[in-house]
């Protein structure tokens, strides 16, 4: 059992993170709330449709949404829930997005 236990260590250590799943996170950070379940139909007129959007731009706005650096427009209400993604959730998102059929 004393050997096993750091083998054990070691293959967990050795294994590589799991990659965030984009579709998974869309439901699980509530995207699909305010976006759409496909990013087609926004709940409110004036938030965008972000299928097919451009995976970089996405990125961007994300990242300067969470950090304070984008603050106009519905930028607010996006605010609200930015501090429920990391970083590589938000990059996942953004390939996700981008492979929506708009």
């Amino acid at each position: 059992m004393k050997t096993a236990m750091p083998l054990l260590l070691l293959a967990v250590l050795a294994t590589p993170a799991m990659a965030a799943d984009g579709a998974t996170l869309y439901t699980e950070k509530t995207c699909n709330a305010c976006h759409g379940p496909a990013g087609t139909k926004p709940l409110m007129p004036d938030y965008p449709k972000i299928a097919g959007q451009n995976a970089k731009y996405a990125e961007r706005q994300m990242l300067d949404i969470k950090s304070g650096a984008r603050a106009n427009g519905n930028s607010a209400a996006m605010k609200g829930v930015m501090h429920l993604v990391n970083d590589e959730e938000i990059k996942a998102l953004a390939e996700y997005i981008s492979k929506l059929k708009p």
